[in-house]
């Protein structure tokens, strides 16, 4: 089986893209890529979408990509009618609401599959945008972008359901996952750092993760866009209510959004909160590798009780233990290995990381059984085992 990744798809910024693709090779397929990337991150492309006024920018850098995407395609068919290597199937790449229309001209014959990670119209909602008009118009844009797709996929059963009836045959769950370099940091440990808690050591018994526990506070880091999905206010809430009650810890808070002013109301001033803008991709699985726990997310929106976050995933790779918020789709993932607080619940989150704080057996129980949850169904191989069999039938 021949498959093409094609679109304006940016790994760097949107890492379920390189899952699907590594999962898909992993599994014998080959894999080429058409991929010129659109340098927007996702905040900016949900900017453009509730500021029409911007839309011309997104219009002439896409115009710009698309030409080249053509001139691509054009030779790749040339190649193709020599050699008889077509693809089987083309995947257009994560945020390709647009890349799937172009996709669909240039291979009118092929499997197109759609990685629609994201609904445009729920996301805007999500991130404040109200249900007006532009709403509804990011709507018709979902419907336009399913409807050109042979297959699409999507994460988990509650995103299924939002795709219009007549289109749910096409639809195919395939969890978000965690690239190598995840697995790898838990492989081979972290360098420990001053405000980190030390080596990974996702494949150790749990006696003796318990007892590196018991020689260092408590570490937790949480890293993210800070939008509402993510709850991240109830994470500073919950840092200072551990700082009042004098729990021994250490937190690094990564990234900067929406409602990052909200979290500095809380944990500015707080001595063990190490606050960074941002981290290199390439840097982020090591740097997440070296805390005892990751956080997941806690807000209270409907897109935060539908999604599995990257985080959660490849927080379990790494090897950390998983701190999240108890929604359905999150229990189906993880079971039990991850430990779970109510949404938008700031006491809850502190009293289970301050039970961790005191309790190096339970914490190292926890991280062991995430990582073994990760190494079995979390890798790219194993999360694209939907997709290959749609794509076989």
């Amino acid at each position: 089986m021949r498959v093409l990744a094609f679109g304006t798809y940016d790994v760097a910024k949107h890492p379920r893209v390189q899952v699907l693709i590594d999962g898909l090779r992993d599994s014998g397929v080959t894999v080429d890529e058409l991929n010129h990337p659109l340098d927007l991150t996702t905040a900016q492309r949900v900017q453009m979408l509730r500021q029409p006024w911007r839309l011309p920018v997104l219009a002439a850098r896409l115009a710009s990509l698309w030409g080249r995407l053509t001139v691509g395609a054009l030779r790749l068919r040339s190649r193709t009618r020599r050699t008889g290597r077509r693809p089987d199937a083309v995947l257009v790449g994560y945020l390709g609401h647009f890349d799937v229309l172009l996709a669909r001209v240039l291979f009118p014959r092929r499997t197109i599959v759609l990685d629609h990670l994201v609904f445009a119209a729920d996301t805007a909602v999500d991130r404040g945008a109200g249900h007006g008009l532009r709403t509804r118009l990011l709507g018709r844009l979902d419907r336009l972008a399913i409807a050109a797709a042979s297959l699409v996929v999507l994460d988990t059963d509650e995103h299924r359901e939002l795709m219009p009836e007549a289109q749910r045959r096409k639809a195919v769950v395939v969890p978000v996952g965690a690239a190598g370099a995840w697995f790898a940091a838990a492989r081979d440990g972290a360098t420990r750092s001053p405000d980190a808690a030390g080596p990974a050591a996702a494949a150790a018994p749990p006696s003796e993760l318990a007892a590196g526990a018991q020689l260092r506070p408590l570490s937790v880091v949480f890293f993210g866009l800070f939008t509402p999905l993510q709850g991240a206010p109830v994470i500073g809430r919950a840092l200072r209510l551990l700082h009042e009650r004098g729990v021994e810890m250490r937190a690094t808070l990564i990234g900067s959004g929406q409602d990052g002013a909200a979290v500095h109301r809380d944990v500015d001033g707080l001595p063990e909160v190490t606050w960074h803008t941002w981290v290199d991709g390439s840097r982020l699985p090591a740097v997440v590798a070296q805390h005892d726990v990751s956080l997941g997310i806690f807000g209270t929106t409907p897109k935060a009780l539908r999604v599995v976050p990257n985080k959660v995933y490849q927080g379990a790779a790494a090897g950390t233990a998983v701190v999240t918020s108890d929604t359905a789709p999150q229990r189906r993932a993880l079971g039990d290995a991850a430990a779970y607080v109510p949404p938008g619940d700031a006491e809850a989150l502190a009293d289970t990381l301050a039970a961790f704080a005191g309790d190096p057996a339970r914490l190292a129980e926890l991280r062991h059984r995430a990582a073994a949850v990760a190494a079995e169904r979390f890798t790219p191989r194993a999360v694209v085992r939907p997709l290959v069999a749609a794509l076989e039938r």
